[in-house]
């Protein structure tokens, strides 16, 4: 027996250790990815699956609505979902509901069923994004492979973003709107495949004790009922009876949310959070950045289709210049974050940005498309300069056992933000699709404006003030405790 040898064991195991640890990073990316890419993919196949289905602009608003308003909604209770039974199983039924709610879309013979599809891909995005964090967590315990696993995460959005109407418009043009819901289905089981065979199983017993069903309720009613009421209102008018009761019960929910929470032995949401104006304010800018850049990202295909009449090709090559500085924005806000802190990349980005939406006042019937590059381009690359900025200002002025509910909340207000831009902009266009453009960007161009003012006076100004801003919250967090 001793004559058998282990010793040779090791030699061919480093490059599978090298190639085994690199497997779930390319897992969770590929979830991730589609979770993002899915926010923009859809905007260039709007025209045409709007004559397909027979769909006006309020059916649109939903088929974009309903994706962000389920993921925005649930990414707080689908993270305790994690929690309590496993990043690895709650990311795997993720991708499962994601990759039928995408067969589902691909097969939807009417605008009715393509939103309800979407509402299931919401759920399947909400169950995603949490789990790939916890997982990544888990699979790189070591600080510096955890911090590129994560810089590895976060340029994924970027790129997602970035490809979605490009990809889009490739898919419409050479196999139709279908083709934009069928190209889920692939990553999606490869995803599935490498999370099955290379990311292990979570620990058993759950990290937490409730999930705050109550609380989740109220919050998922109140955001419903409030981009109900936004798109809505461009076909009924604002002061329909529906539209002022689904106002009447977002003001409800919501006061019913923070009602539950402030007496929850474990907040889904600590509302201590917002007691720091650095948190309060950088939350703040999730929502005015995602509001103009998506609601923007929404009309711009319908007006380079329905005014310009271009093609889906042509109409995602010209937004390039729109998504296509996301990656490069998000690695320059990275670098001038690490050294000059969160809060001059966020008002350089916010101040660029906003100059970008005002940009798209010229736009008209006869507007060339070499006027608007310059306002796509600056639209884009302020909001990928600003985004990186605004996570690393809200994790600095969260305490650190905070940090995951933090994320929540900066993620959940990205989206909500989405959800507005997409309803309200949408809505204004109800009277005319140029006129309502030169609203929107005027209203996208001041919520920038306002966001980089909040950014300048209460965002964590240098990486020597976190420490201290996470002090201040100390007595918060004792606090809490009792």
């Amino acid at each position: 027996m001793p004559t058998t040898p282990t010793l040779p064991a090791p030699a061919p195991a480093r490059p599978r250790t090298a190639r085994a640890a690199r497997l779930p990073l390319v897992a969770v990316c590929l979830g991730y990815f589609l979770v993002i890419l899915d926010v923009t993919v859809v905007t260039v196949a709007l025209p045409d699956l709007g004559r397909a289905l027979g769909a006006g602009v309020t059916g649109l608003q939903w088929t974009v609505d309903g994706y962000t308003l389920v993921f925005a909604g649930l990414l707080l209770f689908c993270g305790g979902l994690a929690d309590r039974f496993g990043g690895r199983r709650v990311f795997l039924a993720g991708l499962a509901v994601f990759a039928l709610a995408s067969a589902g879309c691909a097969l939807a013979p009417s605008v009715a069923v393509l939103v309800l599809a979407r509402l299931a891909q919401g759920v399947g995005a909400a169950l995603l994004v949490p789990a790939s964090l916890a997982l990544l967590r888990a699979a790189y315990r070591e600080p510096a492979a955890r911090a590129r696993a994560f810089g590895v995460w976060g340029t994924v959005a970027g790129l997602a973003a970035g490809a979605g109407p490009v990809l889009g418009g490739t898919l419409v043009a050479a196999f139709g709107w279908r083709a934009v819901f069928l190209a889920n289905l692939p990553p999606a089981l490869l995803a599935l495949t490498l999370t099955l065979r290379h990311i292990p199983r979570s620990p058993d017993g759950p990290t937490r004790d409730g999930l705050d069903v109550p609380a989740q309720t109220a919050a998922t009613v109140s955001v419903a009922a409030l981009a109900a009421g936004c798109i809505e209102a461009g076909s009924l008018g604002w002061t329909h009876p529906f539209v002022l009761g689904a106002f009447a019960l977002a003001l409800l929910g919501l006061a019913a949310f923070l009602l539950l929470e402030h007496r929850a032995p474990a907040p889904m949401l600590p509302l201590a959070l917002f007691r720091s104006r650095a948190f309060a304010a950088s939350a703040a800018v999730g929502v005015l950045l995602n509001t103009g850049f998506y609601g923007l990202l929404f009309l711009a295909p319908l007006y380079f289709q329905r005014v310009h009449h271009y093609s889906a090709l042509r109409t995602g090559w010209a937004l390039l210049p729109a998504v296509g500085l996301i990656a490069v924005g998000s690695a320059l806000a990275g670098r001038l974050t690490a050294r000059s802190g969160p809060r001059p990349p966020m008002v350089a980005g916010l101040l660029v940005g906003s100059a970008g939406l005002a940009g798209w006042l010229c736009a008209g019937p006869g507007t060339p498309y070499a006027a608007l590059v310059g306002p796509m381009a600056a639209a884009g690359f302020g909001t990928a300069l600003t985004m990186p900025a605004a996570t690393a200002a809200v994790m600095e002025s969260a305490p650190g056992d905070r940090g995951g509910a933090a994320a929540a909340v900066f993620n959940a207000a990205r989206q909500m933000g989405s959800v507005l831009g997409v309803a309200v902009f949408g809505t204004l266009t109800t009277g005319g699709l140029v006129p309502g453009l030169h609203t929107a960007a005027l209203i996208g161009a001041a919520g920038f404006l306002a966001a980089a003012l909040g950014a300048a006076r209460w965002a964590p100004g240098s990486r020597r003030t976190s420490p201290g801003t996470a002090a201040q919250h100390a007595p918060v967090r004792s606090s809490r405790r009792r």
